[in-house]
């Protein structure tokens, strides 16, 4: 992980990073030499490497440590509206969402904490919408080997809000249902309902 440790302020930024970041400067039409942004290509470069410190994260990592000790607990799990920021791989602009994630245990469970992480895990990196939703789900479902999990992430894209076809205030949905999520109409039917759907 090296320099995802340090504080972002502290981090090194090799000149040519910050050469590039002159270079999209004046293309843009802007001098990189004027006051206001003579620091920037630094602040740039340290918030990418912010944005996207899932890179050197292993997401299966969080859901290691379970626990067996539930008092016979057997039904659903669900962490709602949990909040999350990515950027899009192909215009690297900002995805701002939440998600609800849940899962049906067979013989363990894990901290509630675990399934953010996760989350974040795979959110700071580039990123598609459907792409996120479906490694969460997996990363769980590889993971945990429960009966079944559920993922459904709502967020608004700035590609598509702030340039393009400009239409802010618009939200995509995405979903993925494993095991019984999957199979089962009632239990689809159940953790839906829970998510406020």
């Amino acid at each position: 992980m090296g320099d995802l440790v340090k504080h972002p302020a502290k981090i090194a930024v090799p000149e040519h990073v910050e050469e590039a970041i002159r270079t999209l400067l004046r293309w843009a039409g802007d001098d990189p030499t004027r006051e206001g942004l003579v620091d920037t290509p630094k602040r740039v470069a340290r918030a990418w490497k912010e944005y996207c410190k899932g890179y050197g994260d292993d997401p299966a990592h969080h859901l290691s440590r379970t626990f067996e000790e539930v008092g016979g607990y057997d039904e659903i799990v669900l962490l709602k509206d949990i909040p999350f920021q990515s950027h899009c791989e192909h215009h690297m602009a900002p995805i701002i969402g939440r998600a609800h994630i849940a899962y049906l245990p067979k013989d363990r469970v894990v901290g509630i904490s675990k399934l953010a992480r996760v989350l974040q895990g795979f959110a700071q990196r580039l990123q598609v919408q459907e792409r996120l939703t479906a490694e969460v789900a997996d990363c769980i479902w590889e993971n945990l080997h429960p009966h079944g999990v559920a993922v459904v992430i709502e967020a608004s894209h700035a590609c598509m809000s702030a340039r393009g076809v400009r239409t802010p205030g618009v939200a995509m949905t995405t979903s993925r249902m494993m095991g019984v999520f999957r199979d089962d109409e009632r239990s689809r039917a159940e953790v839906l309902k829970l998510m406020g759907y």
